[in-house]
């Protein structure tokens, strides 16, 4: 039995390829996802490991207000000068250097545009001469405070050289220096993952990166002969006090490369679950697969049967089929998937500036998680035509029988009894009080919902089809590819449903984005009242900044009202970090946000309603809260302003902006006269800003509309996600109708005898294709249209206020399926044409 099955197998090829593809697609995705978090995760452990070579004990201040490494940017606190002097005076010690290092140097190339980065921060470091893995290219390093150096990465992407002037934008406005130094690394590289870094002498550095005088960020400390890093550590701990973090280089290497992992770890948790996705659209491919199979072979296992195959060996002659493709199509797909890892890899790698990529390798989880989801997947698929397959009588091997298509009654009364229970879930979580459990009643209430109407999916087909079909059926083979395409509802079904999920998936998706965008503008343009907003696109933790003279400049042009910048900061209050902003002066902020305050004293703080009531202030309540860089200050809470009163939900007074992590605002608001046009100001402004080129300032409308475009941006990645679930679905289309084509191969025999043309064949498969492609995108985007609006509509209480249905976008879809199902048909159409009529008639 066992070599009956592999020569049938073996006998038809096109039917394993064809088998095996969607599993090859999922598994790439899952293997794909976990080779690229491996060589991330040996990357970061590699560079992390080289920065701190020459670090054998780090010394550093505890940070005021603690950040989580994805939350925003963690400030670092300066320690005095007087702790390296007091290091390097302990038994044990070659050598502590003090160290300047702050995110936040950003150069303004040779066109005018500052350097941005996508990952990697900007640090601004002192220079202290090279080290061992630190080699100069071309100059010297840093002497005079109007001289700076920079890693050969930095200058490449600035197009600079030694000799330059150049712009560099730091805790204070745009200073202007000249370039007298290159440096690279040990081996060849230009920087370390990319990091853009600029070396100033050290008292610079420690006014530009820390704000302060005679203060560094971390003392690098190297071990004398006979001492280990961890005794240096000990030994320093308590020397130094509870106030500061000793550790040694590999420590710090660890933790670093740990926190970057974490996020590593969430995005490869985001491809799993697309590769979900595409596997359970490929279940519907393998499924469909084998089911033709079945029917295909129909006399050969009543054959085998009539031989005395028992029903068990027949389920496992079917079975064997299904692990000998997923086998196969699992190590395919494992070799596919450490291609995709190398190739996502190497986007990493470009995004972060030409970060060094570990070696490609295959971790055993990968290998592990390819074969069994490949064979488990498969023979999941393949369980109910195996069992269908066992119930062939053997008087059928005598007979010119197939499966026939069995009632839908079963299946229409489990679907409908599915969806029921979802249609009562959703309905209880929209219009029920059920408090925190309303969205998880709502979501479940979509899944089983989304379940129930696959179910029905066969039900639906006939009439939907039936109507799809009519358009095409001004022609004889229009007329014949409508009734193929509708003459097995549970074969149309299964195809039609795996496309079903794709497109449902991108339809809700977009329904809840394009929601959530359509919200943020009508709430922007109803509480925003400035017509000029000055601000920039942020491209890491820290936001794009501004010179604050500009404000007052811009107040004192014809025709403005207010003009008011916007600082912000990360603090502690109690045992939280939460964001904070602050004004020069409120009542200002206020007027030109287009709502009315007070100015706050030095000790008063403004907070919204939802804030206070979250926290339960009120008026004359003592707020204590720890800023970035000052110390714990206790406030009074002396306003209470309506929600969206204000752009942030508590406000400090202008006292505390120079204790931010940033003193410079990261917004402005300018508000103008009555009858005043924002053409005849927004330029003067423009013009205030040659100096700040990370921000600039657009009226309310392009500001509102560039904020929302955040949301174009997901619906964009989603869709390329979700396009593997997409194509495994076209590969269904096409896989349905190669594999039809072998079944009906009598059937199409007699068709060309009795004077259909290879043409006309070749429509009627076209119009099978389309009316199936077709049938899945409608009932996708129906069903996608229902999910995202029940979702949108349980966001209700987090800003989403409309729920807007994307036309333009659905209606693309079935289009985008029509053409879908014209190009699944090619292959089968051709192989149809193709036939030879006297073979076919006789095939068997």
């Amino acid at each position: 039995m066992l070599r009956a099955t592999l020569k049938s197998l073996l006998a038809r090829k096109l039917r394993l390829v064809l088998s095996g593809l969607a599993v090859i697609l999922g598994v790439m995705f899952v293997s794909g996802a976990l080779v690229l978090t491996d060589t991330l995760n040996r990357t970061f452990d590699s560079i992390f490991a080289d920065a701190y070579s020459a670090t054998d004990v780090s010394i550093a201040a505890k940070p005021k207000v603690a950040v989580a490494e994805f939350d925003g940017e963690e400030v670092p606190s300066p320690l005095p000068a007087s702790v390296v002097e007091t290091v390097k005076s302990q038994p044990g010690v070659r050598s502590a250097t003090g160290r300047v290092d702050a995110d936040g140097a950003r150069v303004i190339a040779a066109d005018g545009k500052v350097l941005t980065s996508f990952g990697p921060p900007r640090i601004g470091t002192n220079w202290t001469g090279t080290d061992e893995i630190m080699e100069m290219r071309s100059g010297r390093g840093p002497e005079a405070p109007g001289e700076i150096a920079m890693n050969a990465t930095t200058a490449e992407l600035a197009g600079f050289r030694v000799g330059d002037r150049v712009s560099v934008l730091t805790l204070q406005p745009k200073r202007e220096f000249t370039l007298v130094g290159v440096w690279g690394y040990t081996g060849g590289r230009d920087s370390v993952s990319g990091v853009q870094e600029v070396a100033f002498t050290t008292p610079v550095a420690q006014e530009l990166m820390l704000g302060a005088k005679d203060v560094f960020s971390s003392v690098t400390v190297r071990t004398a002969d006979g001492v280990t890093p961890e005794q240096l550590r000990d030994r320093l701990a308590p020397v130094v006090g509870d106030g500061y973090e000793v550790k040694t280089g590999t420590q710090l290497a660890d933790e670093n490369a740990a926190g970057l992992k974490e996020g590593i770890g969430f995005f490869n948790q985001i491809l799993l679950g697309f590769a979900g996705v595409a596997l359970f659209v490929g279940i519907f491919l393998i499924l469909n697969t084998f089911s033709i199979v079945v029917a295909q072979r129909t006399r050969e296992l009543a054959l085998l049967r009539a031989m005395g195959a028992s029903r068990r060996q027949v389920i496992n002659s079917v079975l064997v089929e299904a692990v000998v493709v997923g086998l196969i199509a699992s190590v395919l797909g494992l070799a596919a998937g450490v291609g995709a890892g190398a190739g996502l890899g190497a986007l990493f790698s470009r995004m972060g500036g030409g970060m060094d990529l570990a070696p490609i390798g295959v971790p055993l989880p990968a290998v592990i998680s390819a074969f069994t989801v490949g064979i488990v997947v498969t023979v999941l698929a393949a369980v109910l035509p195996a069992l269908r397959a066992s119930r062939i009588a053997p008087v059928a091997a005598m007979q010119e029988v197939t499966i026939t298509d069995r009632p839908l009654t079963k299946l229409t009364v489990a679907g409908s009894a599915v969806t029921a229970v979802g249609a009562t879930t959703l309905g209880l979580g929209l219009f029920a009080d059920a408090g925190d459990a309303t969205l998880w009643l709502i979501l479940g209430g979509v899944l089983v919902t989304f379940i129930g109407v696959a179910l029905l999916t066969p039900l639906i087909s006939r009439p939907v089809v039936s109507l799809l079909g009519r358009l095409f059926s001004w022609s004889v083979p229009g007329r014949l590819g409508r009734l193929n395409s509708g003459r097995n509802p549970r074969r149309t079904a299964i195809t039609a449903a795996a496309l079903m999920v794709g497109i449902a998936l991108v339809t809700g998706v977009t329904v809840v984005m394009d929601s959530a965008k359509s919200s943020l503008q009508a709430e922007a343009a109803r509480i925003l009242k400035a017509q000029i907003m000055i601000s920039g696109d942020q491209g890491g933790a820290r936001p794009p900044t501004y010179d604050p003279a500009v404000l007052d400049e811009a107040a004192a042009i014809p025709g403005v009202r207010a003009a008011a910048g916007l600082y912000n900061d990360v603090v502690a209050i109690g045992a939280d970090s939460d964001y904070v902003a602050a004004a020069e002066d409120l009542s200002v902020l206020a007027e030109a946000y287009g709502t009315t305050a007070a100015k706050l004293t030095a000790d008063q703080i403004a907070v919204s309603e939802p804030e206070a009531s979250e926290r339960g202030w009120k008026t004359g309540t003592p707020v204590t809260i720890q800023t970035s860089r000052g110390e714990p200050h206790t406030y009074t809470v002396a306003q209470v302003f309506p929600e969206n009163g204000l752009p942030k939900n508590i406000i400090l007074p202008a006292e505390a902006i120079k204790s931010f992590g940033i003193a410079q605002p990261v917004l402005g608001f300018i508000r103008l006269d009555e009858g005043v046009t924002v053409a005849s100001v927004l330029p003067q402004v423009k013009a205030l800003l040659a100096d700040s080129p990370e921000v600039t300032a657009t009226d309310q409308q392009t500001f509102v509309d560039d904020q929302a475009a955040v949301f174009d941006d997901l619906i964009v990645m989603i869709q390329i996600l979700l396009g593997l679930a997409i194509l495994i679905a076209i590969l269904g289309v096409i896989n349905t109708l190669a594999l039809s084509v072998l079944e009906r191969t009598r059937e199409l025999g007699l068709l060309r005898a009795v004077g259909l043309g290879r043409a006309q064949t070749m429509r009627m498969i076209t119009v099978e294709a389309v009316v199936i492609a077709v049938f899945g995108a409608l009932l996708g985007v129906a069903v996608g249209a229902g999910m995202g609006s029940a979702v949108a509509h349980a966001l209700e209480n987090d800003g989403i206020t409309q729920i807007v249905l994307p036309w333009s976008r659905m209606a693309t879809y079935l289009v985008l399926a029509a053409l879908v199902g014209v190009v699944a048909a090619v292959l089968p159409a051709i192989r149809a044409a193709r036939l030879n009529v006297l073979n076919a008639i006789a095939h068997d």
